[in-house]
């Protein structure tokens, strides 16, 4: 047996409620061995009431999860008319004591950049930086958040599916041992677009913060208990 999140998005105002669900976990890193988990999951979200669920991952048996995996996600770079995937922007935007942003790093694939030695031996990490605006590390999510809702923002005709979900799973994120969490930005979107304030919410980074104060200040504690943070 495992507990792992299910994200629903909220019906009373934008956020997400957090569900741990129990369910059989089936080992190995095969494909079929995590869609057996998946779909385990997903059963035990559906006798709990939540359904449908779309899991959001490289593993996924939807296509639809696959492509919104943050390592296949396109989002547009304002610098030139590039594009990159959520995760290279992500790990290209970090600064640390000694070294940062990595803006090559955009040039690369997800892994690649994720991997990269640079992003472990540069020091702590201080902030991010992304198209010529610096981001704080507070919000935890913040961040990970905006490039992630700013990437299904650029998606034409996503909204209209992704609101028929009532759930969001990622089987790779163990909350035990992450923080940013695709599925639980999915979740974030679905509630934004249901509440008819996207047009404000997702205007600019400022907006955004100032809406969802509430939603990342009690999120914030969540990881601070979970991860023995400050």
């Amino acid at each position: 047996m495992a507990v792992r999140p299910v994200y629903v998005p909220r019906d009373d105002r934008p956020g997400v409620v957090v569900r741990s669900l129990d369910f059989e976990w089936f080992p190995g890193f095969s494909t079929a061995q995590k869609q057996r988990s998946i779909q385990s999951l997903h059963a035990a979200a559906g006798e709990a009431g939540i359904e449908p669920v779309l899991e959001i991952s490289s593993k996924s048996p939807e296509e639809l999860g696959v492509s919104l995996s943050a390592f296949h996600l396109s989002l547009a770079d304002a610098e030139g008319g590039r594009s990159c995937s959520v995760e290279t922007a992500f790990q290209g935007s970090k600064v640390f004591e000694r070294a940062g942003p990595f803006i090559d790093l955009l040039n690369g694939t997800s892994r690649e950049a994720k991997k990269d030695d640079r992003l472990k031996s540069s020091g702590r990490l201080l902030r991010f930086e992304f198209q010529g605006t610096a981001w704080p590390l507070k919000p935890r999510t913040y961040f990970y958040d905006w490039l992630y809702l700013s990437a299904l923002e650029q998606q034409s005709g996503l909204q209209e599916t992704l609101v028929g979900y009532r759930g969001f799973t990622d089987i790779e994120f163990n909350p035990r041992k992450s923080i940013n969490c695709q599925a639980y930005s999915a979740a974030l979107y679905v509630s934004i677009l249901e509440s008819g304030q996207s047009d404000t919410i997702l205007y600019s980074p400022e907006s955004f913060l100032e809406s969802l104060q509430d939603e990342y200040t009690a999120r914030d504690e969540l990881l601070a208990r979970q991860h023995g943070l400050d």
